[in-house]
């Protein structure tokens, strides 16, 4: 014999009642007894006319009609035109006694526990009814039967202690004799022995299911519910959760109790001493094979296998130094908090017996802290012992598994992930048995904690990075096509799940917490909202994702400001923009810093080169052990572009608006040709070699004349290149009688960076330079006189952006 607990949402309306039958008419001709919860959201809706009634709030009577209509609908749904009759009247009649008890409520204006289990037994027993009913109507061999009958309890109500023995006995008297094929029973209810109706407190359908089949000692205890077994977590939360195939009695139970609300807790305990397998399976989707468990056939298999977590949670710690080596402290405690009701979920204690801590419900905290402070009143007062204060908004994050005590390092794996995504960690606790690590974190931080630990222990090791993009130009639009197009190829042979959860630009921005599809963004973007720096950050912050990347796609100042703040939150900062890395040296240094601390790469290849590994080739020289002693570069791919197309057969103007439109320029090109980006790229260059240098400590010759450095538009710096041609001209003519090309040269030697426009002989590194190419000499201790050269593409939005996608896959390899 089988027994089947249908939950709430199972039978919630007529047509999930009739996939319940399906389901049990599709077992053939085995007995069964079927345990069925009342339908979904009824409960509630009777606690709740049952509040109203006990305030004297006429409002009741709406609840209790909403209670009535949603009852018989379903008869009028599910059974022919001819069996109505008798049904409807039943129920009927009793809600005729249920409207009884409310009025009795209001009348009195209150409402005792005793008549509370009264009211709320009403909804399992109008369920089973019901779905028996239409059993029968539909040619199903079955009968009713009253759990008040057989399951016997104290007179604890609201969660009642069952009596084993008399309940044991009842059900295998009634089953042994029964004739029928199919037993419905309400779950959830019982009755004390003097014949009042108890209930056996939330998620005690699935109790009365297990207490039943362990009375008879049941082939299996199938529930039904609305997901396809217990998963590796909270598939709400954490998309990429699975279910768990075969599981045990221990490993379910931890994990229920830790937030696992598909099996409530106490079902396992009166089916694991007789080895009664428990399936748990989806009314929804009935060929899943769900979850089954049973005895520890885990065997050599995996260590964890599963994550759960428990919200709002508070701490509770008592400490002081008159606790240290005086016995009977932590029994006071803890008989305080169990004389006031009070159910802890977590302890832990340090060494030095300076503090106990523990969890508890937050709906607890404040009556918690109060009955501990009176009771160490005292001491308090002596200054032995901190006056207790509870820290709320917490929650319970729990790694479980059989297996986990015996693998080596599962704790440091835990507490490293989280750690490395900005998860603090208020407190732990581990079991002797191993099969339980749980930390208590802030509640904002869950869906992170949970998604980094399912990542790290069941998703194959494929790192999801959450980019949020700013700046969707030249370079930005590249940077989404290039995404887009490797995306299948990063997750298949890189192991790299790569989302774009925000775009912005000066005008719009939007967000898309499942990702935003980068085949739409240019038409989804104009229709987002209002473009906003700071609520761009707040919503990147709210969100609250691991593996946060900020892209800088723009040449703004104000954006490079706000750095520190993504770096602070853990959140990674990749960007092109230059501005960050060349301010004053204080702030470029406090960036790197923050990233140390907070754990947050700050990665700025393409400041120099674009796409060329400048940067990270010159940091892992550094980090060897080299020293740089000097650097001679071309830096400028704009101004190279322009040096490489400029002769006497052409104009200066007309090269250089060339080079602005096919990208190679800034917005404003008198930043590229006045010699700032250079100074910029050779500032960091020496920045990151070791060297302690400002903007101003850079020597500049410039090559314009002062009438252009001085205009305040693009308009008026192309008028005023146009006027100056004969100068243009004479640096090209001066250049060719020497047999020399014109280079704009950055270079970096004991302690001094100078920039400026040369003539390059025939035969040097840099004569042969086309395009808009770039190149770096490095002369180090090692490479004092053949020094290391790199040379390349060094302009141009397809490399620039090749160059910011580099230093996202290093922070997916970090």
């Amino acid at each position: 014999m089988k027994v089947l607990k249908f939950g709430g949402t199972s039978v919630a309306n007529a047509q999930n009642i009739e996939r319940v039958k399906d389901i049990v008419s599709g077992m053939g001709r085995e007995q069964l007894i079927v345990v069925v919860s009342a339908m979904g959201g009824i409960t509630d809706l009777l606690l709740t006319m049952a509040s109203r009634a006990s305030r004297q709030d006429v409002a009741y009577k709406a609840v209790l009609k909403e209670i009535e209509d949603r009852h018989l609908q379903a008869i009028r749904e599910l059974l022919p035109v001819g069996s109505q009759s008798a049904a409807l009247s039943k129920v009927k009649s009793e809600l005729n006694v249920l409207e009884t008890l409310a009025e009795g409520s209001y009348l009195i204006g209150e409402i005792t526990p005793k008549l509370s289990d009264k009211i709320v037994s009403f909804g399992e027993l109008f369920s089973s009814f019901i779905i028996s009913e239409y059993f029968r109507s539909e040619k199903l061999d079955t009968s009713f039967k009253d759990s008040r009958e057989l399951l016997k309890t104290n007179e604890t109500y609201g969660r009642a202690a069952v009596n084993f023995e008399r309940t044991f006995a009842n059900c295998r008297t009634f089953f042994e004799h029964s004739k029928s094929q199919i037993h419905v029973l309400p779950g959830f209810i019982a009755s004390s022995e003097n014949g009042n109706s108890t209930t056996l407190g939330r998620g005690g359908s699935d109790y009365t299911a297990a207490v039943v089949a362990a009375a008879i000692e049941a082939e299996e205890l199938q529930i039904w519910t609305d997901v396809s077994g217990m998963y590796t977590a909270n598939p709400k939360i954490v998309k990429q959760a699975m279910a768990i195939p075969h599981i045990s009695y221990e490993e379910a139970m931890e994990l229920s109790h830790f937030g696992a609300k598909v099996l409530y807790p106490p079902t396992i305990q009166p089916v694991l001493s007789r080895g009664i397998p428990i399936r748990i399976k989806n009314t929804f989707d009935p060929a899943s094979p769900g979850t089954l468990v049973t005895r520890n056939k885990n065997g050599a298999g995996k260590t964890v296998r599963g994550i759960s977590n428990v919200e709002h949670i508070a701490l509770l710690s008592l400490e002081g130094p008159g606790m240290i080596g005086i016995p009977g402290i932590s029994k006071r405690f803890f008989e305080v908090l169990s004389q006031a009701g009070i159910s802890v979920v977590l302890i832990t204690q340090a060494s030095s017996e300076h503090s106990i801590c523990v969890g508890l419900s937050d709906a607890d905290a404040e009556f918690a802290a109060t009955v501990v402070n009176e009771a160490f009143e005292y001491e308090i007062a002596m200054g032995k012992i901190k006056p207790v204060i509870a820290e709320k908004d917490l929650a319970i994050i729990a790694l479980v598994g059989d297996n986990m005590k015996s693998h080596q390092g599962l704790s440091g794996k835990m507490f490293s992930a989280l750690g490395k995504n900005n998860v603090n960690i208020r407190a732990i606790a581990q079991g002797a048995s191993e099969r339980n690590i749980s930390a208590v974190i802030n509640s904002q931080d869950i869906k992170k904690a949970l998604n980094t630990l399912h990542e790290e222990f069941f998703e194959e090791n494929v790192k999801q990075l959450n980019l949020f993009v700013m700046g969707v130009g030249n370079v930005g639009a590249k940077f989404l096509k290039q995404i887009q197009q490797q995306k299948k190829y990063l997750k298949d042979a890189m192991k790299l799940n790569v989302r774009v959860i925000g775009i912005s630009n000066s005008r719009t921005m939007i967000f898309d917490e499942n990702g935003i599809p980068l085949s739409q963004w240019e038409k989804l973007l104009p229709e987002g909202e209002k473009a906003d720096r700071d609520g761009f950050f707040n919503t990147i912050k709210k969100l609250n994702y691991r593996n946060s990347i900020f892209v800088d796609n723009t040449a703004s100042p104000e954006v490079s400001g706000t750095y520190e703040r993504f770096l602070k939150q853990s959140i990674s900062v990749v960007t092109c923009n230059k501005i960050a890395c060349s301010s004053d040296f204080d702030n470029y240094r406090h960036l790197k810093d923050l990233s140390r601390e907070f754990n947050a790469p700050f990665l700025f290849e393409t400041n120099v080169g674009a796409g060329l590994p400048i940067i990270d080739t010159l940091k892992n020289l550094i980090a060897s052990g080299d020293k740089v002693l000097k650097i001679q570069a071309v830096l400028s791919g704009s101004l190279n572009f322009v040096w490489n197309h400029f002769n006497d057969q052409t104009t200066f103007h007309d090269i250089v608006k060339r080079a602005q439109e096919e990208g190679y320029t800034e917005p404003d090109p008198k930043i590229d040709l006045s010699g700032i980006d250079v100074m910029r790229k050779i500032l960091i260059l020496a920045r990151e070699s070791g060297y302690h240098l400002d903007i101003g400590d850079i020597e500049n010759t410039p090559f314009l004349p002062e009438e252009s450095l001085e205009t305040t538009s693009n308009d008026a710096f192309f008028d005023s290149l146009k006027k100056h041609e004969d100068r243009f001209q004479q640096l090209y003519k001066d250049a060719r009688a020497a047999e020399s090309k014109l280079k704009y040269v950055a270079e970096f030697s004991e302690g001094k960076a100078r920039v400026g426009l040369k003539q390059i002989p025939r035969g040097h590194d840099f004569f042969n330079l086309e395009g808009s190419d770039n190149i770096v000499l490095f002369f180090t201790e090692r490479y004092p006189n053949q020094p290391m050269i790199i040379k390349g593409a060094g302009a141009g939005a397809a490399v620039t952006a090749s160059g910011i996608f580099a230093d996202i896959i290093r922070i997916g390899n970090f």
